[in-house]
């Protein structure tokens, strides 16, 4: 028997022109992650479209796009990187060279100097002068430590 010889058992004279028999269980598909991966990675290859690869595997684009988004995101399965340390060398730091010019002494640097601050913070010198105010050296210390 032939599918165009299948009847309806209606009083339709047309006869049946699709017919379907579903085997298996009918239920969804369970992938392994290295599956997922390998078929991830092929569609990321180059000449390659997400349809041709998913219609290889029987999927449809949408799924292998979430699986695409998924690979993507950080693994909330993973366990969280360890806080790594660097060892942190501490040296002296040399007086740089100053050049010595022949003459009289400044006395009004010296006065000028006396009360000031000098901090170097990731390699950025700052120095704070009298009657400077604390909340914007507090905010400027706290932008530098932001920045290295």
């Amino acid at each position: 028997m032939t599918i165009s010889e299948l009847t309806l058992k209606s009083n339709d004279v047309e006869p049946v022109r699709r017919f379907e028999v579903f085997t298996g269980s009918g239920r969804r598909r369970e992938w392994p992650p290295e599956e997922k991966a390998r078929i991830v990675a092929e569609s990321y290859e180059a000449g390659e479209t997400v349809c041709a690869v998913a219609r290889r595997y029987a999927l449809s684009p949408q799924q292998l796009f979430a699986w695409r988004r998924a690979a993507r995101q950080p693994s909330a399965e993973a366990p969280a990187s360890e806080s790594l340390f660097v060892p942190a060398v501490v040296a002296a730091s040399l007086p740089e060279p100053v050049a010595q010019r022949p003459g009289r002494p400044r006395k009004q640097k010296a006065v000028r100097d006396a009360g000031v601050i000098e901090l170097e913070i990731g390699g950025v010198a700052m120095r704070v002068g009298r009657g400077a105010d604390t909340k914007t050296v507090a905010a400027i210390i706290r932008a530098l430590k932001a920045t290295t």
